[in-house]
C-alpha cells in the first residue's frame, strides 16, 4: 500500500498520530511553560543559598538535617523555572514545600527562605495589585508555618517575616515604576524621532518641489513667450526645464528610498547630497529663470560635512525661490564666506519691481523660512531673514564647522 493509501486510511489524520489542533495546544502549554537562562541561574543560587543556610542552622543547633527536608528546599527552589508565566502557583508551592522542613525539623531557627522571597517577589512584579497584595498577607503567616511546634508565628517571627515580606514587595513595587518610567521615556524618544522624520521629509519636499517646479514654470514661460522670435532663448529654457524636471526627479528618488529603506536592494549606488560645489549649478538656474544672480566666493575653500553642505545649499535655494517669486523683476546677490571655524552664506536682493514691503513674506512666515531655521538650528548655527531697510529681502546663516570637520567626498566633485 502507498503513501496516499495510507493517509486516506486514517481518514484524513496525519500519519505521526497527533492533529493539528493537539499540536497547537501543546505548542501553547510548552510556551507558558518556557523559560529562560537567568530564570535557571536563579533556580539553581536560590535553591543552593536555602540548602546551605539550612544545613548552617541545623549544624550549628546540632540538629541531624533530614533528607525530606533537602528534598523540599531543592524542590522549592526548582519551582522558581515558572516564576515569570505561573508566579502565583510557584509561590503557592513555594509555601507549600516550605512547611516541609519546618514541621520535620521543629527546632530549627526562624527563617524566611531564599526561594520565597524570589516568588514573592515575582508576584508582586508579573501580578495585579489586588493578587499581589494577597500573596504577601499570606506569606507572612505561612512563610514559618510548622515552626517551634506551632501553625501560626508569633512575637519575633511573625514580626520577621513582615519585615522580610514588605522589603520584598518594596523591593518588586520599586523596579515596576522605574520600568514604567524607562517604557514612557523610550516611547517618548520614539514619538521624537518620528516627529523629527516627519519635519525631515516636510522641509525636504517643500525645498524640492518649491524650488523645481517654481524654475519649470519659469522656464516653461519663457519658452513659451521666446517661441516664436527667438527659438535659440526657448530651446534654452527647454534644456533648463528638463534638467530640473529630471534632478527634481532624482531628489525625490532619493527621499523616497529612505521612506524605503530595508525593503529591497537598490539596484544602483544613491547620488552624493547636493552640497556647496553645486551652487554654483543654482545660481545658473537662477539666471536662467530670468534672476539677475551674483555669486561670489571669500576665504579658503576648503571640504564641508554633508549636512553643512546640505544645508547652505537649501538655504540658498530656498532664499533664490522666494525671490523669484515674491520680489519680482529684482537682482540678488550669493556671498559664501569660509571663515577658521565656521562656514557662512547670505542671500541679498534689491526686490526692484516687487510688490510693497507688505506683500512680502515676513521673517517668521512662510514653511521655506521655518524650514530653514529647522536647518540651521540642527547644525547649532544663526540665521537672520528680514527685508532690508533700502528695500529688497536679505537672508544670512552662520554654521560653525571646527577645524579638522572635512568633508566625506559629497562637497567638491
Amino acid at each position: 500500500m502507498n503513501r496516499t493509501a495510507a493517509n486516506q486510511g486514517t481518514g484524513g489524520r496525519n500519519v505521526t498520530g497527533r492533529s493539528v489542533a493537539g499540536g497547537s495546544v501543546v505548542n501553547a502549554a510548552a510556551d507558558r511553560l518556557r523559560w529562560t537562562r537567568n530564570d535557571a541561574l536563579v533556580a539553581i543560587g536560590a535553591a543552593a543559598v536555602d540548602l546551605l543556610g539550612f544545613s548552617v542552622g541545623t549544624q550549628s543547633e546540632d540538629i541531624p538535617l533530614t533528607l525530606s527536608a533537602v528534598c523540599a528546599l531543592v524542590a522549592a527552589g526548582l519551582c522558581l523555572l515558572a516564576r515569570r508565566s505561573r508566579p502565583v502557583a510557584v509561590l503557592a508551592a513555594v509555601l507549600l514545600l516550605g512547611v516541609v522542613p519546618n514541621v520535620v525539623i521543629p527546632d530549627v531557627a526562624p527563617h524566611f527562605p531564599l526561594a520565597l522571597a524570589v516568588a514573592l517577589y515575582s508576584v508582586v512584579r508579573f501580578s495585579r495589585p489586588a493578587v499581589a497584595a494577597a500573596g504577601a498577607a499570606l506569606t507572612v503567616p505561612l512563610a514559618s508555618a510548622g515552626q517551634g511546634g506551632t501553625l501560626v508565628p508569633s512575637g519575633w517571627s511573625l514580626v520577621a517575616n513582615t519585615a522580610a515580606a514588605g522589603l520584598v514587595a518594596g523591593a518588586a513595587l520599586v523596579v515596576n515604576r522605574w520600568q514604567r518610567e524607562v517604557a514612557a521615556n523610550h516611547a517618548r524618544h520614539a514619538e521624537r524621532a518620528v516627529a523629527d522624520e516627519r519635519r525631515r521629509i516636510a522641509r525636504e519636499l517643500h525645498d524640492i518641489v518649491a524650488h523645481h517646479i517654481t524654475a519649470m514654470q519659469l522656464m516653461a514661460g519663457g519658452a513659451r513667450a521666446n517661441l516664436a522670435h527667438d527659438t535659440e532663448a526657448a530651446r534654452a529654457a527647454l534644456v533648463t526645464l528638463e534638467d530640473s524636471g529630471r534632478i527634481a526627479l532624482r531628489e525625490m528618488r532619493q527621499l523616497l528610498d529612505v521612506l524605503r529603506a530595508g525593503e529591497e536592494a537598490d539596484e544602483a549606488p544613491p547620488a552624493p547630497q547636493p552640497g556647496t560645489a553645486d551652487l554654483e549649478r543654482i545660481v545658473t538656474e537662477s539666471r536662467l529663470a530670468g534672476t539677475r544672480t551674483e555669486f561670489t566666493v571669500d576665504g579658503a575653500v576648503r571640504p564641508l560635512p554633508p549636512s553643512v553642505g546640505l544645508t547652505l545649499f537649501r538655504i540658498v535655494q530656498e532664499a533664490l525661490t522666494n525671490t523669484r517669486k515674491h520680489a519680482g523683476d529684482a537682482q540678488a546677490r550669493v556671498h559664501l564666506t569660509y571663515q577658521p571655524d565656521a562656514v557662512c552664506v547670505e542671500v541679498c536682493d534689491d526686490g526692484a519691481g516687487a510688490p510693497p514691503p507688505a506683500a512680502r513674506p515676513a521673517a517668521g512666515s512662510g514653511y521655506g523660512l521655518i524650514g530653514m531655521r529647522e536647518r540651521v538650528a540642527l547644525q547649532g548655527g544663526t540665521l537672520e531673514a528680514a527685508a532690508r531697510v533700502d528695500g529688497g529681502f536679505r537672508v544670512a546663516a552662520r554654521l560653525p564647522v571646527p577645524a579638522g570637520r572635512g568633508g566625506e567626498g559629497g562637497e567638491h566633485r
